[in-house]
């Protein structure tokens, strides 16, 4: 196998229009990310072996991206506005319903499947994709209680079940794992109430102005500085880098973006990161062990539907059933614990292929629902749509 150089890079990026090509398919709705996952398999340990994903360079180029996902996911959680407030005890109720369903089912999947990771797939199942779905939401024109309230059940089901993952990928590990989670925690909401003072005083408009005028990018290389920093610290303490990546996205989001640092973002992540990122994880899956052991297609396929089920008890609480399935959309989450994972060795041989199968089995509930929550009345389209946000796996 080649190593890491120039050569490489130019495969990564050709290959990584994998993922814009399927997604330009008209009436698919084919995520960006599943394209660059599948041009990583074909090049990767399942397929021709053309890169070698354990090489170092390679790994860190990915944990790059791998932040960068993570802090921009973070910025696109809508935490701001009153109205948006106010659905948030419906929707904390309709998520903790989603979590307990979940946590049966994990407990069931466990012990059917003999793999002591109940804790891990509970969280998969309860988790939710606020920047897969939230874009979708706003493609089709969704308004209205409904989807204000399924919007803030997302965001809260994202937030907790991301800073819930290092804990429970290695139980063996929680104690550790939990002092590290919140020593960054820590540190994030120490930046967030330096930010704000910052905020208060002018400084941060003084510092954008300038930074503008001059273009400096100042913003975006304290925000880089500050990722990796935070990355850094997360690596030391022994917690994943998502962590710290979502942590700071949140704070900026809660703080407030500037229109200028998220374009900058979206280049710089989207532009070459972000699907370097997603094509070094698809290669190194080995999809090969899903054939040669059926009972993890078994196991993808159930924690996808178990996903299904458990946000569907949303019914109960008066959710459409549309926007039940649409809020069991994820990536982000089993992405992160296929990474850390492998990177960690802490997952049987083809159990990482299986958290990715179950994943695509939400998206393709969710595509399907999303169409029958656009023709339905779970909303109705009163306004023309945002502007189109950066794709981001979560």
């Amino acid at each position: 196998m080649p190593g890491f150089d120039f050569a490489t890079l130019a495969l990564l990026s050709a290959v990584g229009f994998a993922g814009p090509v399927l997604a330009s398919l008209p009436g698919l709705r084919i995520p960006v990310v599943v394209g660059e996952l599948t041009a990583g398999v074909v090049i990767g340990r399942t397929g021709f072996g053309l890169v070698d994903a354990t090489d170092p360079t390679f790994a860190l180029f990915a944990n790059i991206g791998f932040a960068l996902v993570m802090f921009v996911v973070g910025t696109h959680v809508r935490v701001r506005g009153d109205e948006l407030r106010s659905m948030l005890p419906v929707a904390f109720a309709r998520a903790a319903a989603a979590g307990a369903v979940a946590v049966v089912l994990a407990f069931g999947l466990a012990a059917q499947f003999g793999i002591h990771h109940a804790a891990l797939y509970a969280v998969l199942m309860a988790s939710s994709s606020a920047a897969l779905a939230l874009p979708v939401i706003d493609s089709l024109r969704l308004r209205g209680p409904a989807v204000l309230s399924v919007t803030a059940q997302i965001a809260i089901a994202d937030t907790a079940c991301i800073v819930l993952l290092p804990l429970v990928i290695d139980i063996r590990r929680l104690p550790e794992a939990a002092g590290g989670a919140l020593v960054v925690t820590g540190c994030a909401i120490a930046l967030f109430v330096a930010l704000r003072a910052i905020d208060r005083r002018g400084w941060r408009r003084r510092v954008h102005v300038f930074s503008e005028k001059r273009r400096f990018a100042v913003e975006l290389r304290t925000n880089l500085g500050v990722l990796f920093a935070l990355a850094a610290l997360a690596v030391r303490t022994h917690v994943s880098i998502l962590l710290a990546g979502f942590a700071l996205g949140l704070v900026i989001a809660v703080v407030g973006e500037p229109h200028r640092l998220a374009r900058q973002l979206f280049g710089i992540t989207e532009g070459f990161f972000s699907p370097l990122f997603f094509v070094w994880l698809g290669a190194s899956l080995q999809v090969r062990e899903l054939g040669s052991q059926p009972r993890f297609v078994v196991l993808g396929i159930c924690l996808g539907l178990g996903a299904v089920l458990a946000h569907g008890v949303g019914r109960l609480l008066g959710q459409p059933p549309a926007l039940g399935v649409l809020s069991a959309a994820q990536l982000g989450v089993p992405v992160a614990a296929a990474t850390i994972g492998t990177q960690e060795h802490l997952l049987v041989a083809g159990e990482a292929a299986a958290l990715m199968l179950g994943a695509l089995v939400t998206i393709a509930a969710a595509s399907l629902a999303a169409a029958l929550a656009a023709r339905g009345r779970a909303a109705t389209p009163t306004t023309p749509p945002a502007a189109a946000e950066p794709r981001v796996p979560m």
